[in-house]
């Protein structure tokens, strides 16, 4: 079993087993075979943290119910550094619990947050090279004259 610990200071027991797994399908309508069958269930939960936070509340349900935390107080407390460690939780309690089939799926996770991550420098790589007085030039040639007091139409002239 891995832990988390999300930004309230709460430190989470993910325990991926089949009751956890049909608690996810119930509650969430996640199939875990997805990981296995084909599917982009994995690439959705590495990316979308909505999605992980959904199956991460199903997995740890019990564990918040004892606790009388309810699906919105386990999400506010979502966020930053407390995804990521929940995310890798997550994600190793996957691969254990597809025992034959882990060690692909850790593969093809481990691609996954690297082509994320290649993604994200791309991008900072293009705001860092963003020459700022270029996009303002190019946002009001394209935009027109935004005085507000463009010439009248000769439709609403009135004849003099």
């Amino acid at each position: 079993m891995k832990t988390f610990t999300d930004n309230a200071g709460r430190t989470w027991t993910v325990a991926v087993n089949v009751d956890a797994v049909k608690r996810v399908r119930d509650l969430v309508g996640v199939d875990f075979m997805e990981f296995i069958e084909g599917g982009d269930l994995l690439e959705r939960v590495i990316r979308n943290p909505v999605i992980l936070c959904d199956v991460l509340y199903a997995v740890c349900k019990p564990e918040a119910d004892e606790q009388g935390i309810s699906d919105t107080d386990f999400g506010r407390a979502m966020g930053g550094a407390a995804i990521t460690g929940a995310r890798e939780a997550c994600l190793e309690e996957i691969v254990g619990f597809f025992h034959e089939e882990g060690p692909t799926i850790r593969r093809q996770a481990d691609k996954l947050l690297a082509a994320y991550r290649k993604v994200l420098a791309a991008v900072s790589l293009k705001i860092d090279a963003l020459d700022e007085d270029a996009a303002i030039e190019a946002l009001l040639a394209t935009s027109g004259d935004l005085s507000g007091t463009s010439p009248a139409s000769s439709e609403s002239t009135p004849d003099g």
